[in-house]
C-alpha cells in the first residue's frame, strides 16, 4: 500500500483492525466504527465498540439491524440504535438479500459490500429510497475489484457473489476532500496559482465534484505535468448545487459563497445533521459572524445569503469537527481569523496548518 494517509482516522483503522483487545475505542472516527462493526461481526470476533460522546450520538441502527438479519448477535450497551454496542457471535448467514435505506450514509452500504464476498452465499443489497453519496458506493466496488472481487450495481441493487479477496499492490490517490480547501484558498485569494500532486480529474471520489462547483465560484482546475493546477477566473453571482453525493463539501462551499457575495441554493444537506456535529446548525451559527446566513427554506432546501460586509476579524468555533476548522480557515485570505480547537484537523488532515504556513500564512 502506497501513499497511505497520515490522518488520525486512517492510522486508527490500521491499529484497530488487528487489535486483540475486547474493547475497541474508535474515538470520533465514524468510518472506522461502521466498517469495523461489520468486519468484526463476520470474522467471529467478540468485541465491544465504543467512542467519544459525540460518536455515541451518531446512529448505527441501520447497519446493526442489517447485521442482525444476516445472523449476527449484537446488543446495545447504552442507547438503542447508537454505540456503544457489543458483538457477541455470528451464527452463520441466514439471508441472502438485505434491504437498506440509501439516504442516510453510504458507509453502511460500503461496510456490507466489503463483507459480502466472505459470506457463503454472497449478498444482494436492495437500496430503498433516494441513494446518497453514490460515487462512494461505486468507489467501494472499484476498489473491491482491484483486490479480485467482482460485483454489480444496477439501478438500486448491488449484487456481490461469494468469492475470495486477492492481495494486490495499491497506491492511494490524494484526498479530494482535503483538496477542496485549496480550491477555497484559490477562490478567496486576490491572486493564486496552486499546484497539487497525485490527483486525477477522472477520480472516483465523490468530492472531486469540487472542480465543477469551483468553476462557478471562480477557480479553474487543469492538469499540467501530472499536477492539478488551480488558478483564478471570473465567478458567477449565484450557484445551485445538490450535495447528495458530496456532503463533505458543503461547509467549504458555503463559506466561499458567503465571503465572495455569491448566493447559494442548496439541496442534499440532510446527512449533515449526523456528522461529527450538526453541521447545518454549526454553519448557521458561525456564518452569522461574517454577516451571512444559511436559511432552511424547507426540509430539503437551503439558501445561502452571502455577506455584504465582511468584518476585519472573527473567531470561529469548530464543535470538535475537523471540517469546520478547515472550511473557515481560508477566510484568512481576507481577514484575521481565530480557530478554536485547531487540533481537530488531526482527524483527516494533520498537516493542514503547516501547509498553510508553507503558503505564507502567519499562524500562531
Amino acid at each position: 500500500m502506497h501513499n497511505l494517509s497520515d490522518a488520525n482516522d486512517t492510522q486508527l483503522m490500521l491499529r484497530l483492525v488487528n487489535a486483540t483487545d475486547k474493547v475497541i475505542n474508535v474515538e470520533d472516527a465514524g468510518t472506522t466504527m461502521r466498517f469495523l462493526t461489520a468486519y468484526f461481526s463476520v470474522t467471529h470476533q467478540q468485541k465491544i465498540l465504543t467512542g467519544t460522546d459525540r460518536m455515541k450520538e451518531r446512529p448505527i441502527g441501520i447497519l446493526v439491524d442489517a447485521l442482525r438479519l444476516l445472523g449476527v448477535e449484537i446488543v446495545y450497551l447504552e442507547k438503542e440504535g447508537y454505540p456503544s454496542h457489543e458483538i457477541k457471535k455470528f451464527a452463520g448467514q441466514k439471508v441472502n438479500t438485505l434491504r437498506i435505506r440509501g439516504d442516510v450514509s453510504s458507509q453502511y452500504i460500503s461496510a456490507l459490500m466489503m463483507i459480502a464476498p466472505t459470506l457463503p452465499n454472497g449478498l444482494m443489497l436492495e437500496l430503498e429510497g433516494k441513494v446518497g453519496s453514490r460515487p462512494y458506493i461505486e468507489m467501494t466496488a472499484s476498489l473491491m475489484k482491484h483486490f479480485g472481487v467482482s460485483s454489480t450495481f444496477v439501478g438500486s441493487t448491488i449484487t456481490v457473489p461469494s468469492q475470495k479477496y486477492s492481495p494486490a499492490s495499491f497506491t492511494v490517490e490524494s484526498d479530494w476532500s482535503a483538496t477542496s480547501y485549496w480550491f477555497a484558498f484559490a477562490a478567496l485569494a486576490e491572486q493564486a496559482t496552486i499546484q497539487l500532486p497525485r490527483l486525477s480529474l477522472q477520480s472516483l471520489q465523490g468530492d472531486s465534484a469540487i472542480v465543477k462547483i469551483m468553476e462557478v465560484l471562480g477557480v479553474k482546475a487543469e492538469m499540467k505535468n501530472d499536477l492539478l493546477v488551480l488558478t483564478k477566473q471570473q465567478h458567477q453571482s449565484s450557484i445551485e448545487w445538490d450535495f447528495t453525493h458530496c456532503p463533505d463539501l458543503a461547509q467549504t462551499v458555503a463559506v466561499v459563497c458567503a465571503a465572495k457575495g455569491i448566493e447559494g441554493h442548496f439541496t442534499g444537506l440532510e446527512s449533515l445533521r449526523i456528522k461529527e456535529t450538526d453541521r447545518i446548525a454549526a454553519l448557521q451559527t458561525e456564518l452569522q459572524k461574517i454577516n451571512a446566513d444559511l436559511i432552511e427554506v424547507d426540509a430539503a432546501h437551503w439558501t445561502l445569503k452571502p455577506s455584504k460586509n465582511l468584518p476585519t476579524n472573527a473567531e470561529f468555533k469548530t464543535y470538535k469537527d475537523h471540517r469546520m476548522a478547515m472550511a473557515f480557515a481560508p477566510l484568512a485570505s481576507l481577514m484575521d481569523v481565530e480557530i478554536e480547537e485547531p487540533n481537530v484537523v488531526r482527524k483527516s488532515y494533520p498537516n493542514y496548518w503547516n501547509d498553510m504556513k508553507s503558503f505564507g500564512f502567519d499562524i500562531r
